[in-house]
């Protein structure tokens, strides 16, 4: 199982389990299932509705590959498009739990995504996909070549079932919450400030506790309460998240 470290522009690392080439192969084949589906039903539509929408290719081979690539559309784009509109994910990656990351920290752009799916020609199209796995297996961080060659990996998104891994926190069923505002976090961001939270304060970072304070405020927009400790607004933080999402 590799892990992957990532460290954000705020200098707050966090480990992510890099995907295994199992996930990653499910992910594409859920895709590619779409991909087959959609021209399924693309089909089906035009033999009902009996529309003569391809010319003969002996009459005109132009104009039929054209219709052919316009139909096609949507299968050879299908992967940049989602990533880019879904921040990392296909439709399979989803299901799966899997992610595109950058991994210095920033976010992944366009271009990366771009280059990523360029790449696929020589990863994926050439040899069946085996010079892609053989690139994963071989890599540190379980990267492709078009992984290496954008500065991105997948990382796995499932956790661990137990309380220190997960958003859970303990909380009292006559429980009062302090600062509402916390529902603009979401799921992914109480996991990160969990889990960092967690190691900051195993180790008396002090300095990686302070960032967390700030970037909870920046999202939340509410100040820590007065003579309240940076700890003790973190936990409280956490806490109140909970709350208000178990009862959503």
């Amino acid at each position: 199982m590799a892990e992957i470290q990532i460290t954000t522009t705020q200098n707050v690392t966090i480990n992510f389990r890099a995907a295994e080439a199992g996930e990653r192969i499910a992910a594409y084949f859920i895709d590619i299932l779409i991909k087959i589906a959609y021209a399924v039903v693309l089909a089906l539509i035009i033999d009902k509705l009996d529309i003569d929408i391809l010319p003969s290719y002996d009459e005109d081979p132009w104009s039929f590959m054209a219709v052919i690539i316009l139909l096609g559309i949507p299968v050879v784009f299908y992967t940049i498009v989602q990533e880019t509109l879904l921040q990392g994910q296909t439709i399979g990656k989803r299901l799966i739990k899997t992610k595109v990351v950058k991994i210095d920290g920033f976010r992944a752009s366009f271009l990366d995504f771009f280059i990523r799916w360029i790449m696929r020609i020589v990863d994926i199209n050439m040899l069946s996909g085996v010079i892609a796995l053989v690139s994963i297996g071989s890599s540190k961080k379980h990267q492709r070549l078009g992984g290496i060659a954008s500065g991105t990996a997948v990382i796995s998104l499932k956790n661990k079932v137990t309380i220190d891994h997960t958003i859970l926190q303990e909380v009292e069923s006559d429980y009062k919450p302090v600062y509402s505002s916390v529902i603009k976090l979401s799921d992914n961001d109480a996991r990160i400030i969990k889990e960092n939270f967690l190691r900051a304060v195993k180790n008396a970072d002090y300095k990686t506790l302070n960032i967390l304070k700030k970037k909870i405020v920046d999202v939340i927009g509410e100040e820590p309460h007065k003579d309240i400790t940076t700890t003790k607004f973190i936990r409280r933080v956490l806490k109140d998240y909970n709350h208000y999402t178990a009862n959503m």
